[in-house]
């Protein structure tokens, strides 16, 4: 049998929150908006990224006492297939972050370092949740709904847009937003998806029907991209390099290209609690993530001017590792943030050391900057948001970084 849940579960769509009428989307299909928005898209590395083997602070002997099997080859002349590459004399990238050295000499790259949760979890789960929530401690709805900026009359249904089968807690609250499996399985039999419809319109619950309304406004539009012949619609071949994370950006790319509306999107990328054989499954992964976001900027080229592009893992590993050739939950770890208008080519945040003394309850890196800092700065900076407590509620940011070039933050420098 045929029910509302199994149409939209095969149709790889969720909606939360309340959408537009699908009359809006039959004009803006018709009609693409030319108007280019700015957009933020948050990338979260799921499973406790190791920060100290992402961006290396090879000048440290510390860290090589730390780490005497899995530490990552401090850069020297010539160059190396297994060496760090230097950023600035003290710290370096992974070898398997090279796509992302011409980022940081074109100063779109900016590394935020030491850089997490005040909250103490090492609990994957709640530290996620924390973090999406931007609340450390307590769970709520998400930081990324909250600060999107107030629905005007020509905000797009696919405004905040997640990549995935489920709409993640950052994306939660009170404004409209979708989470998309695949873009290519939104074409649907028209008579069956007649039939779903009339089953939603009828409903005597408002919430749901008002739910199917979204989604099958969702569907249209989309179906109508699909036959649009937007320019790159598919980007470059280097994608392919990327895997999931790169599938999940060329259709974040395709949206963006597609004049569709999206100010916020959010996509995952898992495999980092790094507990055995760390420096393989690191190599590997950090190879696909830095390839999929150069593909991004590729595929998007001076539109990187109107993007900003900020990841985050939920805590970072030990400085010590572990007797399995890896490490374990630890606390603070480091954010890349992407863009044409960011300050990029510098490390930012204060670095506290890894002398045991120096470290988080003698075993971590030590969190010196609020990962709120680094979001209140890109907030305010792509959506012009000034009442930054009710994005993070209970938090009062510091001085700015200065991440970015322009936007309330950058006028305060």
């Amino acid at each position: 049998m045929l029910t509302r849940r199994i149409f939209l579960r095969g149709s790889a769509i969720a909606i939360a929150g309340a959408g537009m009428a699908p009359v809006w989307l039959a004009r803006a299909a018709a009609a693409p908006s030319n108007k280019r928005r700015k957009v933020l898209v948050t990338i979260f590395q799921r499973g406790a990224a190791d920060g100290l083997n992402m961006v290396v602070p090879f000048s440290e002997k510390r860290y090589y006492d730390l780490r005497p099997s899995i530490g990552i080859q401090a850069p020297r002349a010539g160059g190396g297939a297994n060496q760090a590459i230097d950023l600035d004399g003290h710290f370096a990238l992974h070898q398997s972050l090279q796509p992302f050295k011409e980022l940081w000499e074109n100063k779109m790259l900016a590394i935020v370092d030491a850089v997490g949760s005040p909250d103490p979890s090492r609990s994957h789960f709640d530290a996620q949740d924390y973090m999406e929530s931007g609340t450390p401690g307590s769970k709520g709805d998400g930081w990324l709904n909250r600060a999107l900026p107030p629905k005007q009359t020509d905000s797009s249904p696919l405004r905040a847009v997640s990549l995935g089968a489920t709409l993640p807690r950052t994306l939660r609250g009170d404004q409209s937003a979708i989470a998309v499996g695949n873009l290519e399985q939104f074409s649907t039999p028209s008579a069956t998806a007649s039939i779903v419809e009339k089953m939603y319109a009828t409903t005597a619950d408002a919430s749901v029907g008002t739910a199917g309304k979204d989604a099958f406004a969702a569907m249209r539009m989309l179906d109508s991209l699909h036959d649009s012949p937007t320019p790159g619609g598919r980007g470059p071949g280097v994608f392919g390099q990327g895997g999931d994370l790169a599938r999940a950006l060329q259709q974040v790319g395709r949206l963006i290209k597609a004049d569709a509306g999206v100010e916020a999107a959010f996509a995952e990328v898992g495999g980092w609690d790094h507990h055995q054989n760390e420096p393989n499954q690191m190599a590997n992964g950090l190879r696909q993530f830095s390839a999929a976001l150069a593909a991004f900027c590729k595929d998007m080229g001076d539109r990187m001017e109107d993007i900003v592009i900020v990841t985050m893992s939920e805590f970072g590993r030990t400085a010590r590792e572990n007797g399995n050739n890896g490490t374990d939950h630890g606390h603070g770890s480091v954010m890349f943030v992407i863009g044409g208008q960011v300050k990029g080519g510098k490390v930012y945040g204060e670095w506290p050391g890894l002398e045991e003394e120096q470290l988080y309850e003698k075993r971590d890196l030590a969190v010196t900057t609020d990962f709120r800092e680094v979001l209140s700065e890109v907030v305010a900076g792509q959506f012009g948001t000034t009442d930054l407590g009710r994005v993070f509620p209970g938090f009062k940011a510091g001085a700015p970084l200065g991440l970015l070039k322009t936007g309330p933050q950058a006028a305060l420098l």
